[in-house]
């Protein structure tokens, strides 16, 4: 009888682990957007073209964007007239047919850089 007891609490104590770590579990999960997750971080030092701005445009624009191509942005000057489209075009929500970088997007903070350096004057160095 004794035995059995033994069993039976082990058995008791093997279902709260259980219980308990499923619920551990289950409340970690969380079901976030990259939005909700992303670095999105306020830029607070100057931003400039060449350092900040261009190795963006570099890797996520230049494919489509880039000399000869409809609305090249391969010089300062492209980006610095184009801003105002850029801005537009980078901040439209996902499965908008007209956001931009076609396929993906720019991270929080990437967004953020382009709307710091219009916001400093569009320094370019």
């Amino acid at each position: 009888m004794g035995l059995i007891f033994i069993e039976f609490f082990n058995m008791r104590k093997l279902t709260y682990l259980v219980l308990l770590s499923s619920i551990g579990i289950l409340n970690s999960c969380d079901s976030r957007t990259y939005e909700e997750i992303s670095d999105n971080t306020p830029i607070t030092l100057p931003v400039k073209y060449t350092a900040d701005v261009k190795p963006i445009i570099d890797n996520n624009c230049i494919g489509c964007h880039s000399a000869g191509s409809f609305k090249p942005l391969v010089t300062y000057d492209q980006a610095k007239n184009n801003i105002d489209g850029i801005l537009d075009r980078i901040q439209r929500p996902n499965g908008d047919p007209e956001k931009m970088p076609k396929g993906g997007s720019l991270s929080a903070t990437q967004i953020n850089i382009f709307i710091k350096w219009k916001a400093d004057g569009l320094t370019e160095n």
